[in-house]
């Protein structure tokens, strides 16, 4: 799968909109992200839209999107959850509540699907992040998965973001790329440029017309988790 390198300056085709599809704010409590710091280096990065994942819960996602309803925020924001469970993380989106953290994978893609969300499966391969990756071949073949990120900005070897790819083709799963920025410096070090979108179904559909750009950004150090 081909992952152009992101072009500084520069913006999405006409007609289409570029969406970071994984990232997370200082609420994550490993991350030093703001909400305004975000939609800075959002407009820097030519980004449209962004999908706010911090972990485990939505409350500052939730408000981001208020604000950019009320015309507030320069950047749209899809509410999303990365959630722990047992068997790895895997992120909700498009979501309308928080789920809770250490329910089984099963239970958590359940709660996602019957809110009309999207499970969106980040760095399914990444040995040194909690990841699905053991399972997530079962996972497609039930049909539980709706988008598997191909390329993770933190990942230093690509092989793993390879392996993710080669999963998403054999089984026609819609691939997406994510910064998983937890820092200013990371917004927008991957990004899609795809068909504008009014929801999770005409996302998912958009993503069959998605240019992929990223590029591996050192960027965050892993702040340690704080309580929850």
């Amino acid at each position: 799968m081909t992952v152009a390198r992101p072009v500084p300056g520069s913006r999405a085709p006409a007609g289409q909109v570029r969406v970071d599809c994984h990232l997370h704010t200082a609420a994550s409590g490993d991350a030093v992200l703001t909400i305004e710091q975000l939609a800075e280096r959002a407009r820097q990065a030519g980004l449209d839209a962004v999908c706010v994942t911090d972990h485990n819960l939505t409350s500052a996602a939730v408000a981001a999107a208020e604000a950019w309803a009320r015309g507030e925020l320069g950047v749209r924001v899809i509410v999303g959850e990365e959630v722990r469970t047992p068997s790895g993380d895997v992120i909700g989106l498009f979501l309308t509540e928080r789920i809770p953290y250490v329910l089984p994978l099963a239970e958590v893609v359940a709660r996602i699907k019957d809110q009309g969300g999207l499970v969106y499966v980040p760095h399914p391969f990444d040995p040194v992040r909690s990841s699905i990756g053991r399972v997530l071949p079962a996972l497609c073949a039930e049909g539980s998965v709706d988008v598997i990120e191909v390329f993770n900005a933190k990942i230093e070897d690509q092989a793993y973001n390879d392996k993710a790819a080669a999963v998403a083709a054999e089984f026609g799963i819609p691939a997406a790329v994510g910064s998983d920025a937890h820092d200013a410096d990371g917004v927008g070090a991957a990004y899609l440029d795809l068909p504008d979108f009014d929801g999770p179904a005409s996302f998912r559909a958009a993503l069959a017309h998605a240019q992929l750009a990223g590029e591996h950004r050192p960027h965050a150090i892993r702040y340690p988790r704080g309580p929850r």
